[in-house]
């Protein structure tokens, strides 16, 4: 966690920049939440640090709302391009050292690229993609991706591999995967070559490529 709370600025109080301001706001910082709205701003008036009713692409709004003062700016209007574009430029002018931007186009996401925003996300793809993963293979309880191709998967132990060892597995030499650990309800057991027995509901925790990731859990 963070050493201080930082100062967020949310640009769009719909469905996703709330839960953003709502769970940043949870987590102990600042959270300064805008949006051209004035029921959403209303609404959200005692969840967040801070709320006003401006229009993000007024350039002089936003310097004087102060904006350019937030640690970092999420720009969550993903549904209306020339908002989005105008306000991502106006944090830029005022000064938000880091600023994310919900892209809901490749267009979009281009267009943000090019304006030097750090980084562009597709929540409504991202979390398909999490979900027809998940779906796929019943044995996936979730996964994280660590960036470079990599990820950490949760593969419920199924019921071939009960009494067998993390030494039984194999996880390293054929699919070049490794392993985190072994967890056992809230109970973390033990690391590659840890003697532990797999029982019923065991969560095996492996690190390494998609592909690999995907073969392993298929051969069980």
């Amino acid at each position: 966690m963070p050493d201080k709370a930082r100062t967020f600025g949310i640009i769009g109080l719909g469905n996703f920049g709330s839960t953003v301001a709502r769970e940043l706001t949870r987590f102990g910082n600042q959270v300064v939440g805008v949006d051209i709205d004035k029921g959403r701003v209303t609404a959200h008036a005692e969840l967040l640090s801070e709320t006003m009713i401006i229009d993000a692409r007024d350039d002089q709004a936003v310097k004087e709302a102060g904006l350019g003062d937030c640690d970092v700016a999420l720009v969550a209007m993903g549904s209306d391009l020339e908002a989005s574009i105008l306000a991502s430029i106006n944090l830029k002018l005022a000064g938000v050292e880091t600023i994310w931007a919900k892209a809901r186009t490749k267009t979009h996401h281009r267009i943000l690229s090019r304006l030097g925003v750090d980084r562009i996300i597709h929540p409504e793809v991202e979390v398909g993609q999490h979900v027809a993963q998940v779906l796929h293979n019943p044995l996936i309880r979730d996964y994280i991706s660590l960036g470079n191709g990599f990820f950490v998967v949760n593969i419920t132990v199924p019921e071939s591999l009960q009494g067998k060892t993390l030494d039984d597995l194999p996880h390293k030499d054929d699919y070049n995967l490794r392993c985190v650990g072994v967890m056992r309800g809230t109970e973390y057991l033990g690391m590659d070559g840890a003697r532990c027995e797999f029982q019923k509901d065991d969560l095996l925790l492996l690190l390494g490529k998609r592909s690999d990731l995907r073969s392993f859990a298929s051969s069980l």
